[in-house]
């Protein structure tokens, strides 16, 4: 198969389309071989417009998001070649891959194990030596490594705790998808003094990612 084929299509097709005009994006997705970052029987598949399962996860269903709201969330961060990029759930390297391509550093969570290793594994072997990958609680964030410029949150999520915003920079932008299913909408959250401000985007549906659910009170 032509990967080098597959990945223009996937970006002529599938990214162009839904209005993302950001040429370091464009850019990033041209360059970032998204075949490697899956399992070897999906590698035909994977330039589909769709999310792709990954294997190896021990903390239950994980995906690779699909290109197009992908791209939309990355362009919304507007991310630039100096800031320093916080990622919320790394999976096997792929958004950490395009985010190098994107800023000066990056720092990717990753709270299952096994594809915190895959994701070192890959990244290294590829050359993306801008790119730190560690293990731990996605909700946390990497409170050591901040303040950052830019925190991108690669799945939906049900809420977005204060302690992730609490490690934006001033003026930093927090991007995630909020909600499940067809009610989920990209939000951009922008630190200033201190405060937070919150701005709805467009509409979307991403897979989720493990944890970030809002405690429900029990009312007698």
């Amino acid at each position: 198969m032509n990967f080098e084929a597959a990945r223009i299509k996937m970006v002529d097709n599938q990214i162009r389309t839904t209005d993302v005009t950001s040429h370091t994006v464009l850019s990033a997705f041209l360059s970032v071989p998204r075949e490697e970052f899956v399992p070897a029987a999906m590698k035909p598949l994977a330039y589909i417009d769709t999310d792709v399962e990954l294997s190896g996860a021990t903390e239950g269903r994980r995906y690779l998001m699909e290109p197009s709201p992908m791209a939309k969330l990355l362009q919304l961060a507007t991310i630039t070649g100096g800031d320093k990029v916080l990622e919320i759930g790394a999976g096997t390297g792929y958004t950490s891959a395009i985010l190098s391509s994107l800023a000066a550093s990056v720092i990717a969570v990753e709270s299952d194990a096994a594809l915190a290793t895959e994701a070192t594994a890959t990244l290294g072997r590829l050359g993306y030596g801008n790119v730190e990958v560690v293990t731990g609680t996605l909700e946390a964030g990497y409170a050591s490594g901040a303040p950052y410029d830019v925190i991108f949150v690669n799945g939906a999520v049900e809420t977005v705790p204060e302690a992730l915003l609490d490690q934006l920079k001033d003026g930093g932008r927090l991007v995630a998808v909020v909600g499940f299913g067809n009610a989920s909408r990209a939000r951009i959250y922008t630190r200033e003094a201190g405060k937070t401000s919150e701005r709805l985007a467009f509409n979307t549906a991403v897979k989720p990612l493990p944890g970030f659910r809002i405690a429900r009170e029990f009312v007698f």
